[in-house]
């Protein structure tokens, strides 16, 4: 058991001294002894007998018999032979009123604490049984000026007496309470609430309100409804009959605990409640026999058992546990000084007395107490003291609590209990590889201590049964071949604990071997099922698989808090890197209870904080892939910190290469993942890898690599390019910010190398669809289009540019017009240089050209001598028309020269015109065309020059349409004009009107010709004056 206490003997009577103590109060330094006879006794502690005890209690087994030489444990002071006529049954004292109050003879009385003279007997408190006390502080509801309320409550038969005191002024009221039933012990819930123990049972007494709440609990401690149930149903306040010895029953007793919690015990039954009275959920104290006191010793409870018995348990309130059994012969009266659960009072002045002996607890150093339940491997115990205490009062409480629950988790674990082991590692924030070091080889690498041999056999063992996993992970998408009734592989057995080595994996195993006290609750820890389990027994089969998957959870939570302090390419984030200066210099970096070892330099924590992300990220690889291995993939989906060797061996040995790629690709590792891509891609059906078959995957791999690694991107998609050209262009030229901002020289002459409808394609993309306005790339597209409009066969490497049907040549030479009329950034001299002058293919390419260079003459003799096409000639000067006209140059003739269209000026038509009745030699006139040019635009011709031109032998009447088309075009100008001056009358007239008249509309603006008549009899509408001959102002309105 534990040595929380040591029981001191301080006052010892001796054998001539027949006097019996019925009383103990103790208050500061002393110790006042109430006796039999009614004589009060002051003791006085020595400091250093006090201080001698307590390191002897720290350092050696108690000993009742240990004596102090040449040190008295305590002298009497004073006696006070006539303090009372009777025994003095209880005493207390209010320091604030300074004030000790007694119970004798059936009466409280108030005496000096000082003199210990009486003051006052209470004449009303006669036949009182038992009285309790309390001090608290108080805010003055009015004022909010705080004070210090005393209250004092008197048991007397079926009636509370109370008494106040203000500070030091006891008040004049004393309000009674009138209960159902004698109360045979009283103690404060707090400073309102009393609560009152009864024969049968409890009550919450509000001393404010006078309020009574009945408590009702199991067995002989509820009320009405528990007295079916209670061994003691008969022993109510109506069940003793007339003979009136309810006092036989078993004493209800009450102490308060923590702040917030009461425990009532009657006989064996307890109940814990709050100071309202509401029952708390919580089992039962397991006492074997009814204790004759029960008080709270911080931070234990404590009882006193029968004389009979002679013995002191104490008990942790938390789980309840016997922590600890002084035995003291005969010892009968338990005393612990209010308030019971300030840190000044933890054990120090704690009294027990029997009756010619009173002893002092003195308390157990606290963190000898932990290391002794450390030692004895009550885990359970010692977290819960550590969780009683207040940081003070032990060294480096967080680290030691953190480190008993570790060791607790690693006790679960080797009892097999995965769940609560892996949740309290989570709990405490574990160190990762502390954790991992407790599984096999197989999941926890370079960090296991078992023998390779075993190890090796095991791997094998799972890794077939990993392969199996991955063929029904293939056979659920494309492959058919699997057999579903082929076995898995057993699992090899596998140790679940390392070697006593250096590491803190030899103190783990010691608690997990270690012996459980016989006294201590502890051993209830161990489950039924952990008691049927060696700890010895290796870990395999089921056991091991769910061991994993609580690893995985653990790891996933690990994973979650280093992400708080690392950025995925493993340098710390900003807020971690340079924290705020403490008080006493820069404090301990948060992240440090992740770690194994805290006593680093600050480049060395962050070098090991990279170390623990890889080894918490490479194991939860390696227990997906044992337990789970769907959810490799998801893994390497997101940054991670993965072993790469480790990842490549068990995903190629589990034949799982699309994770691979995945990981790969996440870990920026592009070359492996592409060869692997281009391995699979080029090859036949493979059931290995059925989804990484053609180019598809090695395109959308590129797609998402950056521009800087341009390089690799062009030597890992000429295959794509290749085997499908259609699906390989999508790397440059799907809608991505990755593609569009490639080096585009370097693509076009990368693409040019391949294939030239490659690179056209490509440069039609950035034309047409990014508006790139690089001179270069029109230059090249333009050389392109006509190198191969210009192929006509022969070369053996070019052979792939030729057409393969007219249609096809037709659309790319349509390509190369509409590209020559609609761009304005190539070279017109050199695309001119390039267009063969006498091939009829390119004479329409050539005329464009020369009509984006303002040679319009040169080209209509092509469109009509070389082309001799009149309706390409005429369309040709209606752009060239319409061009000149418009301010701004259209996209179809953006290289023409602007010209107004007057009489004096010729225009294109005339041009046209000119080459159908003057061509040079050896072409002949062409009337026909003339004549319909004339019919259709000639308005449009100068009529000077057109008529010059005409020959004096043609007849009028073929004129005719060319005269009729003239003098309309003159009559509808002239027309024209006269609407718009009309139009133009029409205007001003009305904006006369409305300066002279305004509009019409109510409030509207006014006009210049407005007046108002003023007669003999107009007044002032405001003053109501006549205005006569006055100076008159209207207003607007």
């Amino acid at each position: 058991m534990l040595s929380a206490f040591n029981a001191q003997p301080i006052v010892e009577f001796k054998q001539r001294d027949k006097s019996k103590i019925e009383s103990i109060l103790s208050f500061g330094d002393k110790v006042l002894v109430g006796l039999y006879t009614g004589t009060l006794r002051i003791y006085r502690i020595n400091e250093q007998t006090k201080q001698i005890a307590h390191e002897n209690g720290a350092s050696h087994p108690p000993d009742e018999s240990a004596s102090q030489p040449n040190v008295r444990p305590a002298d009497l002071l004073r006696e006070v032979e006539k303090f009372s006529r009777r025994a003095i049954e209880q005493l207390a004292i209010i320091k604030e009123a300074n004030i000790l109050i007694s119970l004798s003879d059936s009466y409280v009385s108030i005496h000096d604490v000082q003199s210990y003279t009486l003051q006052e007997q209470l004449v009303k408190t006669k036949g009182a049984s038992t009285f309790a006390v309390t001090s608290n502080i108080v805010k003055d509801p009015t004022t909010g000026v705080p004070s210090i309320v005393s209250r004092l409550a008197v048991a007397v038969k079926r009636k509370l007496l109370l008494w106040s005191w203000h500070d030091t002024e006891l008040s004049s009221e004393s309000p009674e309470v009138t209960l159902s039933a004698a109360a045979r012990t009283l103690t404060w819930a707090d400073g309102t609430n009393l609560l009152c123990g009864l024969n049968s049972g409890y009550v919450m007494v509000n001393v404010e309100s006078q309020k009574i709440t009945d408590i009702v609990g199991p067995g002989s401690i509820g009320g009405v409804t528990s007295q079916e149930g209670s061994r003691f149903g008969s022993v109510g306040a109506t069940g003793m009959g007339y003979m009136g010895m309810g006092s036989w029953g078993p004493k209800p007793l009450a102490t308060r605990l923590t702040e917030g919690e009461i425990l009532l015990a009657k006989d064996v039954n307890t109940l814990f409640v709050d100071p309202e009275g509401k029952a708390l959920d919580r089992r039962q104290v397991p006492w074997p026999v009814a204790p004759e006191a029960i008080s709270f010793s911080y931070p234990y409870l404590i009882s006193l058992l029968s004389p009979y018995k002679g013995a002191l348990e104490v008990r942790n309130p938390d789980t309840l546990s016997l922590v600890q059994s002084i035995p003291l012969q005969n010892a009968s009266t338990l005393h612990v000084p209010q308030p019971n659960v300030s840190l000044a009072h933890a054990g120090k002045g704690s009294l027990i007395a029997s009756d010619r002996c009173i002893w002092r607890l003195v308390s157990i150093d606290y963190n000898l107490q932990v290391e002794q339940l450390i030692a004895k491997g009550e885990l359970d115990e010692a977290i819960s003291l550590l969780g009683l205490l207040e940081d003070a009062l032990v060294e480096n409480k967080g680290d030691t609590l953190r480190e008993v629950k570790m060791q607790k988790a690693q006790k679960l674990f080797g009892q097999r209990k995965y769940r609560q082991s892996l949740d309290l590692f989570t709990e405490v924030s574990a160190p990762a590889e502390r954790v991992i070091k407790l599984y096999p080889r197989i999941i926890s690498g370079e960090l296991a201590t078992i023998d390779d041999a075993v190890a090796s056999d095991n791997e094998s063992v799972l890794e077939a049964n990993v392969n199996h996993d991955s063929e029904v992970l293939a056979q659920n998408g494309n492959s058919s071949k699997l057999v579903e009734d082929t076995k898995r592989s057993t699992i090899g057995k596998l140790k679940a604990e390392s070697k006593k080595t250096t590491s803190d994996a030899s103190s783990i195993r010691s608690w997990i071997r270690g012996e459980v006290g016989e006294g201590s609750d502890t051993g209830s820890v161990l489950g039924k099922h952990s008691e049927t389990v060696s700890p010895d027994k290796p870990l395999e089969g089921k056991d091991l698989q769910t061991a994993v998957l609580e690893l995985c959870t653990f790891l996933v939570g690990t994973r979650t808090k280093l992400q708080r302090y690392l950025n995925p390419d493993g340098s710390l984030k900003d807020a971690v890197s340079s924290p705020p200066d403490g008080s006493n210099g820069t404090p301990k970096p948060s992240f440090d209870s992740l770690l194994m070892i805290s006593s680093l330099t600050d480049v060395d924590r962050e070098q090991k904080l990279r170390e623990t992300a890889k080894l918490v990220d490479t194991t939860l690889f390696r227990g997906y892939m044992l337990a789970r291995p769907t959810l490799a993939g998801s893994l390497f989906r997101i940054p991670n910190f993965c072993d790469p060797d480790v990842v490549n061996e068990k995903l190629l040995e589990s034949g799982r290469y699309n994770d691979l790629v995945d990981f790969f690709y996440g870990k920026k590792l592009h070359r492996p993942a592409l060869e692997l891509l281009q391995k699979f891609g080029q090859t036949d059906e493979d059931e290995r890898a059925p989804t990484l078959h053609g180019p598809k995957r090695t395109v959308g791999y590129l797609q998402n690599l950056p521009p800087e690694m341009v390089d690799l991107i062009l030597e890992f998609s000429e295959w794509p390019l290749t085997c499908n050209p259609e699906l390989g262009m999508e790397i440059f030229v799907t809608d991505s910010e990755n593609a569009e901002t490639l080096p585009r020289e370097k693509v076009v002459s990368f693409l040019q190398g391949i294939d030239l409808k490659l690179a056209v394609k490509y440069i039609e993309h950035l034309i047409h669809e990014l508006n790139d306005l690089t001179p270069e790339f029109h230059n090249r597209l333009v050389s392109l289009y006509l190198e191969r409009l210009k192929w006509r066969g022969g070369e053996k490497e070019t052979k792939d540019i030729g057409f393969q049907t007219d249609n096809e040549r037709a659309e790319w030479r349509e390509r190369l017009l509409s590209f020559l009329r609609m761009s304005r950034q190539y070279s017109l001299a050199r695309a001119l240089g390039l267009i063969p002058r006498d091939d009829p293919e390119f004479y329409e390419a050539r005329a464009i050209v020369l009509s984006n260079m303002g040679q319009h003459k040169q080209a209509l003799e092509i469109y009509i001598f070389r082309l001799r096409d009149h309706e390409k000639a005429e369309e040709y000067c209606n752009r060239i028309h319409l061009s000149q006209v418009s301010p701004t140059s259209t996209p179809e003739q953006p290289h023409a020269p602007s010209a107004s269209d007057n009489d004096t000026s010729p225009s294109i038509y005339h041009t046209l015109l000119s080459l159908y009745l003057s061509p040079p030699p050896p072409h002949s006139p062409s009337w026909e065309p003339a004549l319909n040019l004339l019919s259709k635009h000639g308005s449009r011709l100068p009529a000077s020059s057109t008529l010059d031109l005409i020959p004096s032998s043609l007849p009028i009447q073929d004129l005719e349409s060319y005269f009729r088309g003239r003098i309309r075009a003159a009559t509808s100008v002239i027309n024209e004009g006269r609407v718009v001056v009309g139009l133009r009358k029409t205007e001003t007239v009305e904006s006369q009107a409305m300066l002279l008249l305004g509009d019409d509309s109510s409030g509207g603006k006014g006009g210049r010709n407005r007046r108002v008549m003023v007669g003999e009899d107009r007044v002032c509408g405001v003053c109501h004056k006549r205005l006569g001959r006055s100076v008159i102002s209207v207003l607007p309105e």
